[in-house]
């Protein structure tokens, strides 16, 4: 075994021995709480980052503070007592924004200034809901993409026109900042956020746990106030459940189709209303999702990947990971199989393709952003349903 030694400018959160393996510490995701703070935002970072479970490594330490230390108003009527304040923003990896419900109003400047120098020195910076009107007063969003709460998405353009607001969006990731649509959307941005950095086959178990989808298809309209004499189509949920369980069969439009006893045409408009997407495009998502899973969590060839989620031979499972995750098979086993073999690049990340992240649109795709599939190791040059008006999140 030959050594190498190999000096980085790292974080605390990472180490590297002698011998040129590295470790991934402990990612520490602090949520920033403005007053009246929205629990349920609060919650969803909290769940995800926060909970510690028996049967799942914990990644990350989760902690919470505020520009005054004290009791936090709510919007739930009660107060939230937090002990720190933005000092604590200095050692985050991820900093939450949990809502802001004070759009209107100016920001504090040293809540701004945390914030920015937050994401000078390289921690992601996350907006749940109207959490994005704060990143857009920071700056931070001018000239890029973003989401929020559709009631709102109006509200962000017209105020920052120099920001790119997507309305149909659940949420975006852009490396470096990331926003997401209204409320429980907030939980699919944290589990991307997780799939992102620990893997697809970890953020399903947290996923799991917390009985919810890993992945949602499909945009934030699909949510929104529809006309009354609108009528919802019946859910296409048993079908997802029972194609996810025979994903290593040939199936297509035609078998979906008569499995719900509905004609092709109407099956495909009912996944176009429900979820955003084509049967077919869906079920090519779900196969390579569990293909991603195959790949980080055993050492079956990749022609057994293949045919045991559907693609037929590694040939084909190659060219689809190409296409929608912009690495092969063997590079994205690599990434989470063999650690100590990769180098870690100058701005403290391990090299995937850098030239395949994109930013997450639409339907959260499992696609998403293979350069970023493998652990996060924060560097310090890090960087790229509905409520009443009067209810913000």
């Amino acid at each position: 075994m030959r050594a190498s030694f190999r000096f980085r400018r790292l974080t605390t959160s990472v180490w590297i021995d002698a011998l040129g393996y590295f470790s991934v510490m402990t990612h520490r995701v602090v949520a920033l709480v403005l007053p009246p703070q929205s629990t349920f935002e609060l919650a969803c970072a909290a769940e995800v980052f926060g909970m510690t479970r028996a049967d799942v490594p914990k990644h990350y330490s989760f902690g919470v503070c505020a520009e005054r230390p004290g009791l936090v108003a709510t919007l739930a009527n009660y107060g939230m007592a937090v002990e720190e304040d933005l000092t604590a923003l200095d050692a985050a990896d991820t900093v939450v924004i949990p809502g802001w419900q004070r759009s209107g109003e100016p920001a504090s400047p040293a809540v701004i200034q945390a914030l920015r120098q937050a994401h000078r020195r390289g921690a992601r910076i996350v907006a749940i809901c109207s959490g994005a009107f704060l990143l857009a007063e920071a700056g931070l969003l001018d000239h890029r993409r973003a989401t929020t709460h559709w009631r709102m998405a109006d509200e962000l353009a017209a105020g920052y026109p120099d920001v790119n607001v997507e309305l149909d969006t659940l949420y975006i990731d852009l490396g470096d900042v990331a926003t997401s649509a209204g409320t429980a959307a907030g939980i699919d941005l944290c589990l991307h956020l997780v799939r992102v950095d620990q893997g697809a086959a970890y953020a399903a178990r947290i996923a799991r746990h917390m009985v919810m989808p890993p992945h949602r298809e499909g945009g934030q309209l699909q949510y929104a106030v529809p006309p009354a004499s609108h009528r919802r189509p019946d859910s296409l949920a048993p079908l997802l459940d029972w194609a996810i369980e025979r994903l290593h069969r040939p199936l297509g439009l035609d078998d979906l189709a008569a499995q719900c006893n509905l004609s092709s045409r109407t099956l495909a408009r009912r996944f176009s209303e429900q979820l955003g997407t084509s049967p077919g495009r869906w079920l090519l998502q779900q196969r390579v999702a569990a293909a991603q899973a195959l790949l980080e969590e055993t050492d079956l060839p990749i022609e057994t990947v293949a045919a045991r989620v559907g693609l037929s031979s590694a040939t084909n499972l190659r060219r689809r990971f190409k296409l929608m995750l912009g690495v092969s098979p063997g590079s994205y086993r690599r990434s989470f199989r063999e650690p100590g073999e990769r180098d870690v690049a100058a701005d403290g990340r391990s090299g995937l393709p850098q030239a395949s992240v994109r930013a997450h649109t639409r339907s959260g795709d499992v696609a998403g952003r293979a350069a970023r599939r493998q652990p996060r190791v924060p560097g310090p040059s890090q960087r790229s349903r509905s409520r009443g008006p009067a209810a913000r999140s």
